[in-house]
């Protein structure tokens, strides 16, 4: 089973906590110091603001950091930062002998180079105490000094290698063009709306319907838990496309001015569409889009009597060749009134050779599970960490042989080198990729999109109440209109002729969490919610493309040609979701849940559905960044393992 902390953990206290983190990363014995140092950095991801773009160059900076240490022992494989001019960065090393026997000396030099690295780029984390905790004590129980600062790796110390090393990673951090000098934070961007302030009905002002809106809590807590200052919450990552990628090609860049400034875009897919078309109506596109995410929202209830299939015999399979991204590909994709996808499933299992064991479960469990399996909530490592947790759940299992491309079997350790290497890169580019793109087009998100097109009215019959061009569709038994006799007419029948929903009601609907759960019904347009967290609601940065689409689809193909097989070991990948346990801010799922999935671009396809129903994306967000990540997680692998033969 992957190891996924669930929710209730965060509850435990601290020191008991540490105890459990620390066997599982130093008493396993199979595990490789890579491995050891890699479960940290997820522990410290954990501890940390969500802010996926930082951690997917956190992940991959240091996974190339001990891939090059790795280098220097191995000598068949050329490094990555070392001695090559990368980005017209120059970091030297000369050829040295180690006073230890080399793995001793391997061991020593990975984990002080982890050891400073991790110190430095986690130290203004909100919980710091927790991670400084952690990697202390890792540190102290693998018997190394703290106090040895040495960079002079000349003297065959192989504590002072790792310094050197760690020192020269993070001093190429403050040039790579993500700003860490200043936390991160936004040089040039402003958003052009004003914010939605959440406790009020309705999309409120929004002066370009095309671009986003900032939200306005009473307080936000991020998708890790943490209360972050201010009401508004800034646009996270705007101008990350300025980052230095890692096999990202400059023939798939273009510069494209906006507000004055220049966003570099890769694999560009084009303007998402805009509100109006030509003739200043509601765009169809837009409509559809948007629209389709409220419909999805009427799918969350687990008492609605709809059962589905939801192991491998049921969904997955989904025949992905030769798709492009326009709206006749995207109505071929999604079931619009039902849910999911148009995939068939499979047959049978063909590593057992047997058919999948069939799993019926309500519609409105499976629905609400993957919405939060996939959101990444508290005591979560974000979409590029999810990933490395999935990764080592397969290298873990009993039925992998640690071979890669399914040919050359490696040992523990080069297996954890070489596969985080390269998803690292990975990871790191689909952030670069996505977030360039959000950046530039800064596209609005479905909560602003939705109440926008139903504060306007309806555009389906100008002989009905509150007809306007530009006003949402109706759609009986999804978007109706409020008549005099509806129960949210009001006392003074104040709200007939607006837009009713029937969709998932909300936080209002929920007392108790441990208890209840909201349901769906008929509720006004202009109150309608994400499934998400009321302090969260949406995350603070433009929806198209889809970050957890890019990531999920550029890791799914890494894992594939990693291992040589596009199927899980067994033929299935599998996590439990405990009755009355696993959701987070309402009670549920009404049953075990097992999350199944036959190959990787399966799991892939399951995330990129489960943000329509958590209401965060539409499909014109995703099926873009599942292609812009194909693309991105082929390239990096075969990039990243031309580093693996010295010939080359």
């Amino acid at each position: 089973m992957i190891y996924m902390k669930l929710n209730k953990m965060r509850f435990l206290p601290f020191v008991f906590f540490l105890l459990i983190v620390q066997q599982k990363i130093l008493f396993s014995q199979q595990h490789s110091i890579a491995r050891t140092w890699n479960e940290v950095i997820l522990e410290s991801i954990r501890n940390d603001f969500a802010r996926p773009t930082v951690h997917a160059r956190n992940l991959f900076h240091m996974s190339a950091m001990m891939y090059d240490i790795w280098t220097i022992f191995n000598k068949k494989s050329k490094p990555y930062f070392l001695n090559r001019n990368l980005n017209g960065v120059f970091i030297s090393y000369e050829e040295t002998s180690f006073n230890n026997e080399n793995n001793k000396a391997l061991l020593e030099a990975i984990s002080y180079a982890s050891y400073r690295y991790l110190y430095h780029r986690y130290e203004v984390s909100p919980k710091f105490k927790k991670t400084k905790d952690l990697i202390d004590s890792v540190f102290y129980n693998l018997g190394y000094d703290p106090n040895f600062k040495s960079i002079d790796y000349k003297s065959g110390n192989p504590a002072a290698l790792g310094n050197y090393i760690a020192k020269q990673v993070i001093d190429y951090g403050w040039k790579d063009g993500s700003n860490e000098k200043y936390f991160y934070t936004n040089l040039f961007y402003e958003p052009v709306n004003q914010p939605l302030i959440l406790k009020n009905p309705g999309s409120q002002e929004v002066k370009d319907p095309n671009r986003w809106q900032p939200l306005a809590f009473e307080k936000f807590i991020d998708q890790s838990g943490n209360e972050i200052p201010g009401a508004v919450p800034p646009f996270l990552g705007p101008e990350w496309g300025l980052t230095w990628p890692f096999s990202l090609d400059k023939n798939d860049l273009k510069q494209m001015e906006r507000d004055n400034f220049n966003f570099p875009v890769y694999y560009d897919p084009g303007p998402p569409p805009e509100f109006l078309d030509s003739d200043c109506k509601i765009n169809s596109e837009f409509w559809w889009n948007h629209s389709y995410v409220s419909i999805w929202s009427s799918h969350l209830d687990p008492n609605d009597g709809v059962l589905w299939d939801i192991s491998p015999s049921g969904i997955g399979n989904l025949d992905f060749s030769n798709i492009k991204y326009n709206t006749e590909s995207l109505k071929g994709i999604y079931n619009r009134y039902d849910g999911g996808d148009f995939s068939n499933g499979y047959k049978i299992n063909p590593i057992t050779n047997k058919p999948y064991k069939k799993q019926l479960v309500p519609r409105g469990d499976y629905t609400r599970v993957i919405a939060e399996f996939w959101a990444d909530g508290p005591d979560s490592e974000t979409p590029p960490g999810h990933w490395f947790t999935i990764l080592n759940y397969v290298s873990d299992h009993n039925e992998f042989d640690l071979k890669f491309e399914g040919k050359e079997k490696l040992t523990n350790l080069e297996w954890d080198i070489k596969a985080y290497f390269i998803l690292g890169g990975a990871m790191h580019d689909a952030a670069i990729a996505a977030w360039g793109i959000k950046g530039f087009y800064d596209y609005i998100r479905p909560i602003s999109a939705i109440r926008l097109m139903s504060d306007y009215g309806q555009s389906s019959d100008p002989n009905l109440l509150n007809y306007s061009p530009n006003g949402i569709k109706l759609e009986k038994g999804y978007v109706e209109l409020v008549n005099k006799n509806d129960r949210l007419a009001g006392k003074s029948k104040e709200n007939v002729g607006k837009i009713k929903l029937r969709a998932w009601k909300g936080h209002d609907y929920i007392s108790n969490p441990e208890t209840d759960n909201a349901g769906v019904g008929w509720i006004l347009a202009e109150n309608w919610w994400p499934y998400q967290r009321p302090t969260f609601v949406t995350p603070n940065f433009a929806g198209y493309i889809s970050g957890h689409s890019t990531f999920s689809r550029a890791a799914a193909e890494v894992l594939t040609l990693l291992t040589g097989s596009e199927y899980f070991p067994g033929g299935m990948g599998e996590y439990t979701a405990k009755k009355n346990k696993f959701l987070v801010f309402e009670e549920g799922p009404s049953r075990d849940i097992k999350i199944q999935w036959a190959t990787y671009r399966d799991a892939s396809n399951q995330c990129s559905l489960s943000r329509i129903w958590g209401g965060i994306h539409p499909p014109v967000d995703d099926l873009p960044g599942r292609i812009i990540g194909e693309e991105i997680g082929i390239k990096a692998f075969n990039y990243g393992k031309k580093f693996f033969s010295s010939k080359n």
